[in-house]
Formats: structure tokens, C-alpha cells, sequence
């Protein structure tokens, strides 16, 4: 068992390649930056390069250099976590940079799309488990939110066409975590209310502590992903889990 993990230098990324390591399983992580600090407590688990993966020409060329392959060479399950993703851009539509849409695009739903496509082309053979980091964002809309709830739904949705093809091996999970304590919930908090009119609503939830730690939720996400019931539900919910 072996895992590709996207975003892996900081935040739940971080925290799930991390629990991934711990319990003995190598991790593949693809970020724009590397982490020393997971090379040195991993030193023989981690595998890492440097990729945009808001490019998906780029991310085409990677999937082609039989690097996938080479990493899950005998590997027979094969888990791959689709956690990179970004929040940006907030606002209604006019304040929005189409540039930085078709960026946010690219990042939360290309990307993700094009890894599960290519890693499953490169494994024939293997068992497969999906795992798409969602949102709540992406279940209910939220001013604002038009390009980020749009991007989450996205996966929601792949996650549930996947899943309806029943490829033998194939499990698919499109998973909300809750609300954690990274920076992307304080890039959130930062955000001006004319732009995110939900913005104290957030910060309500940092002052009273109902933030969950990335280490706390990448183990109850880890958990899950190992489990029995992964893939039942392509669509779930990680505050639901019992």
C-alpha cells in the first residue's frame, strides 16, 4: 500500500501525510514547495517533487514520465488523496479575476480529475481507493463562495459518476472534513465582509474553539479511508462519521 498526497507541505495535507507515514505506508507528495520537516521524520517513506498543480499541462507531462508507475511498482492497493485546493477568488462576480478562476479551477477540479484518471491508467491491475478533500461549501451555497463551492460540488459529483461506472477495485469518496484550524481558515477570517458576508460566522467558530487540529482530523480521515466502509457512500460527510 502506497499513497500520492496533494498539498503535503502544510495544513491537513501535511497532517495526512504525516499519519500516513506513521502507520508504515510511503507517501508520494506533489506540492508547489517541498517539506523538510516530513523528509526528516520520513526519511525512507517520502517521496516528493515540486509541481503547480493549477497547470495542467504540466501535471500531463507528469502523469506521462512513468513516475506513477515507478512509485506503485507492486503495490497492489493504491490510495491517492486529492487534498490541494485553494479558496480564492471571494466575492460576487464582479470582483472576480477571471485569471485567478480559471487558477482556482484548474487547481480544485482539474488537477484532482486528472490525477485519479491518470494514477488508476497507470495501476492496471491494482486496487484502487479515491479520496476528493470537499466541502460543505460544496453542498450549500455561500455568498462569496460562487468559485469555490462551484469547484467543490464538482468533486461531490465526479465522485458520484466514478462510482456508478463500478470498476472492479475502484472506491471513490468525495469527503467533507469540518472546519480546521489552517490558513486557509485564517486567510478566510481575513477576508473582507463585502466580500464574504459569512465571514464572522468563522470567526465565531476560531473564538470558540470549534476549529478541529489538522493531526486530529487527518487521523479520523485516515481511519476512514482505511476502512471498511470507504467508497460506500461517494459523498460524505467526516462530522457524520461515527
Amino acid at each position: 500500500m502506497k499513497a500520492i498526497v496533494t498539498g503535503h507541505t502544510r495544513g491537513l495535507g501535511e497532517a495526512i501525510a504525516a499519519e500516513l507515514m506513521g502507520r508504515g505506508i510511503a507517501v508520494f507528495g506533489l506540492s508547489r514547495t517541498r517539506s523538510a520537516a516530513l523528509a526528516a521524520r520520513f526519511p525512507k517513506l517520502l517521496l516528493q517533487i515540486e509541481i503547480d498543480l493549477s497547470d495542467s499541462v504540466t501535471i500531463g507531462h507528469w502523469l506521462g514520465s512513468g513516475a506513477v508507475q515507478d512509485f506503485f511498482d507492486g503495490t497492489d492497493v493504491v490510495l491517492l488523496v486529492n487534498n490541494a485546493g485553494t479558496v480564492q477568488p471571494v466575492g460576487p462576480l464582479h470582483e472576480q479575476d477571471p485569471l485567478a478562476v480559471g487558477d482556482a479551477v484548474a487547481l480544485n477540479v482539474a488537477a484532482p480529475l486528472m490525477l485519479a484518471a491518470g494514477v488508476v491508467a497507470a495501476t492496471p491491475g491494482a486496487q484502487w481507493r479515491i479520496l476528493h478533500v470537499s466541502s460543505g461549501a460544496g453542498r450549500g451555497a455561500y455568498p462569496g463562495w460562487s468559485v469555490y463551492g462551484a469547484t467543490k460540488a464538482a468533486l461531490d459529483h465526479h465522485a458520484r459518476a466514478a462510482t456508478l461506472d463500478a470498476v472492479p477495485g475502484l472506491l471513490v469518496c468525495s469527503l467533507a472534513p469540518g472546519v480546521i484550524n489552517t490558513a486557509m481558515q485564517a486567510e478566510i477570517r481575513a477576508t473582507s465582509i463585502e466580500s464574504f458576508p459569512n465571514r464572522e460566522r468563522f470567526i465565531e467558530l476560531e473564538r470558540s474553539g470549534q476549529l478541529s487540529e489538522p493531526v486530529d482530523c487527518a487521523g479520523r480521515l485516515v481511519d476512514y479511508l482505511l476502512g471498511d466502509h470507504f467508497g460506500i457512500n461517494p459523498v460524505d460527510d467526516l462530522r457524520a462519521v461515527g
